[in-house]
């Protein structure tokens, strides 16, 4: 980010040193990070407040198209078009499953419809 090389760094370590004095250069440096988190805080909020802004507008955006896309296929298809009866069943899915209790006199016929499914322990005999 800053692009500091070894060199740099090494001749502002020794310029603390003198200028600050080993004494007070840990306190020196603790505030120096305390003030860098503070900065990497604050630019994070700022961050993630834009992002935000700019998902917003996306969906504003998207749900803009959204409605236009809507008018068109309702102005195709007006509700007079639409059939007054109800649409049953996909005729393609077949018959819906009988429940075991539809047949309480004969629980085998419930038992053995599905060729696949395996009968109870007492029926396989």
């Amino acid at each position: 980010m800053f692009d500091i090389g070894w060199d740099e760094m090494l001749f502002t370590a020794i310029i603390a040193i003198v200028v600050i004095g080993p004494k007070d250069l840990p306190r020196a440096l603790r505030t120096a990070g305390r003030w860098m988190g503070k900065v990497r805080r604050v630019s994070g909020h700022f961050r993630a407040g834009i992002e935000t802004m700019i998902r917003e507008a996306e969906l504003e955006d998207m749900e803009k198209k959204w409605r236009e896309q809507n008018e068109a296929i309702m102005k195709a298809h007006p509700a007079s078009d639409l059939p007054e009866e109800p649409i049953g069943p996909d005729p393609g899915m077949g018959d819906p499953p009988i429940p075991p209790t539809a047949y309480p006199d004969a629980p085998e016929i419930a038992a053995s419809a599905d060729p696949q499914l395996p009968l109870p322990p007492e029926k396989a005999g």
